[in-house]
């Protein structure tokens, strides 16, 4: 079976191989970023709005909106509500 083949095997082991190989192949490599201190700075500010952005969205949202998702959350972890 090449990459781009249509065609999947009909053995269900071979079809399972075949995914699998699929999935874990590798794509082409990144490349590695032009200016270094660029990309430092750019991973640095995606951190930075990660960690601000779950307090700035919980402040503008409502008690009777957060008590909503608080319990639909724990619904879906605990199966009960």
């Amino acid at each position: 079976m090449t990459a781009g083949s249509s065609r999947r095997p009909r053995d269900l082991n071979s079809l399972a191989a075949s995914l699998v190989e699929d999935a874990t192949r590798e794509g082409p490599a990144e490349p590695a970023p032009e200016n270094p201190d660029e990309a430092r700075r750019v991973r640095e500010n995606g951190r930075l709005g990660g960690l601000k952005g779950g307090r700035t969205r919980a402040e503008r949202l409502s008690p009777e909106r957060r008590a909503q998702i608080a319990k639909k959350a724990a619904q879906a972890r605990w199966g009960h509500g």
